[in-house]
């Protein structure tokens, strides 16, 4: 039996670098009747960056649900959760916080990359900082073996495992489980965003939204980069760092035509609009029937946070099972 922790900030709405770099392999191990998934919408670490606009993050809770829902996770074979609702994860952060130093975590790289990232400077919120072991937090609390991350994620998992390995040793115990990363299939997990530059992110507004309606998604791909020199029509047309093409290589099934549009582009004779209306099609046979769903399901936002209050009451009893073998282990369970 494999228990899975995976979840996403509530920071906007999802994109589709979100639904190929993690939504599609959790809707894929929920199939399986031996893995438990536990699927958190992660407002406590928003927060971390956004205290001062708690709004962004309370009203993308609703957002983050429907998309989940909309790409097929099912309540009753998942939980679905809210971080903030699960007390003991703050408990755990802070007795894992004594196990970690300062120097540790500056060290990760994909915190010192996000820091300059979002240019904190002396304003760097400790939060923010120290939120790696939030994370260990979030895993360990529902006994989590495997872990689904991006590549950029890998350092996060090696602080947890960093940690159960001290916290084990140090009590002499096997209360935490010790989890494994489970990673995209090759070259699924980085969808660049639209303009070319860097991954699909939300920040950089570059990216294809699940909630997207039939119109944007068309002006979106029409906005595409694709090659700054393929100006004619009859002019030899680059492929390589081409998002029309990128995207195709994602998403599209008849790969035999792919090919074949490449191999006429770079010769000279295809134009950017025929890929990109291609490309359309190609998306709109995959997301319209999400998007349909999602437009259904968003008929009773009080359903769907029904949903997130069940899922809360049963994530948190898990957590408060292992809460209290970790004190057990500490020694500090007095009563």
């Amino acid at each position: 039996m494999n228990t899975i922790l995976t979840g996403d900030r509530p920071t906007g709405q999802l994109h589709l670098g979100h639904y190929v770099g993690s939504l599609k392999t959790r809707v894929e191990m929920q199939k399986d009747p031996d893995n438990q998934l536990f699927v958190m919408v992660a407002d406590i670490q928003a927060l971390t960056d956004n205290a001062k606009n708690p709004e962004k993050v309370s009203a993308n809770v609703l957002q983050v649900a429907l998309d989940y829902l909309a790409v097929g996770l099912d309540p009753n074979k998942s939980t679905l959760f809210i971080q903030s609702q699960i007390p003991q994860l703050a408990e755990l952060t802070m007795y894992y916080l004594n196990l970690v130093s300062v120097a540790r975590v500056r060290r990760n790289p994909t915190v010192k990359a996000e820091i300059e990232q979002k240019n904190f400077g002396e304003s760097l919120p400790a939060g923010f900082f120290v939120y790696p072991v939030s994370q260990a937090a979030d895993i360990t609390a529902f006994k989590a073996n495997l872990v689904p991350v991006g590549e950029d994620q890998k350092p996060m998992l090696e602080q947890t495992q960093e940690i159960v390995h001290s916290f084990n040793s140090i009590y002499n115990t096997d209360v935490l489980v010790q989890p494994k990363v489970v990673l995209p299939p090759k070259g699924m997990g980085r969808l660049p965003g639209i303009d070319g530059n860097g991954k699909m992110s939300k920040s950089l507004g570059n990216g294809i939204y699940l909630a997207d309606s039939a119109d944007i998604l068309k002006k979106k791909v029409m906005s595409m980069y694709t090659d700054p020199n393929h100006i004619r029509v009859d002019d030899p047309g680059q492929v390589e760092g081409n998002m029309v093409f990128t995207y195709l290589d994602v998403f599209g099934t008849d790969k035999e035509y792919i090919e074949e549009l490449k191999a006429h582009y770079r010769q000279g004779g295809l134009g950017d609009v025929k890929i990109k209306r291609y490309l359309i099609d190609v998306l709109e046979a995959e997301f319209a029937p999400i998007r349909e769903r999602r437009e259904e399901l968003a008929k009773d936002p009080g359903a769907i946070m029904e949903i997130l209050r069940q899922g809360s009451l049963k994530a948190e009893k898990v957590a408060a099972e292992t809460l209290d073998e970790v004190k057990r282990a500490m020694g500090i369970q007095y009563f």
